[in-house]
């Protein structure tokens, strides 16, 4: 029997009772639940996007070439049976030096030093490579005082085999040149090629991830390459300036004149006859 209301009578009947209580058991158990709908607040509008000056005449062409392929044969550089696992790595980086003498040769060159200290290479240690999950007890170079940093290996084309990561330093400045090698017909071919201030390099899934410090405080460049298989290369696909996770960079840069983005000084452009963005290597 349930307490009446003024006005109503207070007998009230069994299956009304019944009702009742279960509807009061469902409210108490129901306490404390969060898993029902709530009010989000007020949704702004969707806009569609403004074009500003829709009477500006579209380019045709882009005003500078950044290298947005990277597509060229590496000469003199066996690749035994075509497993790029037996590429020499040092011998790769000293094939683009011969290819590229005003930016290595002398001391008039911006990146003489690194010429001079491939001296110190000798070959790459066979020992000193992995896959790129690898990254306990190894060394980041092949030989004390070599520039050349120890390759990694994975498949960044989804052909099944693997490419060789690889990277050295541009000194006497703080740059770092990082390079993709894979092989077409066992013969080795670069599909990309960066240089900057970098702070890392990730192999994320089949991309290349590239992180450099930015001149603002608090925040860095990600760039990212990802194969296109149309074009036969690495082809930047992300360039964003993002908060760092490690507080950012120290708002100064390297010196060295870094861009955030490739530039047409940003690394070595390979010659007509070694590159072809159609992809005609031999």
């Amino acid at each position: 029997m349930l307490p009446s209301r003024r006005g109503r009578p207070a007998r009230v009947t069994a299956f009304a009772a019944l009702l009742l209580g279960t509807a009061a058991a469902g409210a108490l158990a129901g306490c404390g639940d969060t898993g029902g709908l709530r009010d989000a607040g007020a949704t702004a509008a969707a806009r569609s996007p403004a074009r500003l000056w829709p009477g500006l005449p579209p380019a045709s062409s882009p005003a500078y070439d950044i290298g947005e392929v990277e597509h060229a044969r590496v000469e003199g550089v066996a690749v035994p049976g075509g497993d790029i696992r037996g590429a020499d790595p040092v011998a790769a980086v000293r094939a683009e030096i011969a290819a590229h003498p005003d930016d290595y040769a002398g001391t008039g060159a911006r990146y003489h030093e690194t010429s001079a200290r491939m001296a110190d290479c000798g070959t790459d240690d066979p020992e000193n490579t992995g896959d790129a999950e690898d990254t306990e007890n190894t060394e980041d170079t092949a030989r004390d005082g070599c520039p050349v940093l120890r390759p990694y290996y994975r498949d960044l084309t989804g052909d099944g085999r693997p490419e060789m990561a690889l990277g050295f330093r541009l000194l006497p400045g703080r740059l770092t040149a990082v390079r993709v090698y894979t092989v077409e017909k066992d013969r080795l071919v670069r599909v990309m090629s960066y240089d900057d201030a970098v702070s890392a390099v990730e192999l994320a899934g089949r991309a290349v991830v590239v992180r450099s410090p930015s001149e603002v405080a608090g925040y860095e460049y990600r760039l990212q390459w990802t194969w296109d298989a149309d074009q036969r290369a690495m082809l930047l696909t992300s360039d964003e300036m993002l908060r760092a996770d490690d507080g950012g960079g120290d708002g100064d840069g390297d010196g060295d004149g870094h861009t955030g983005r490739p530039s047409p000084s940003a690394s070595p452009s390979p010659s007509p006859s070694a590159s072809s963005p159609s992809g005609d290597a031999p």
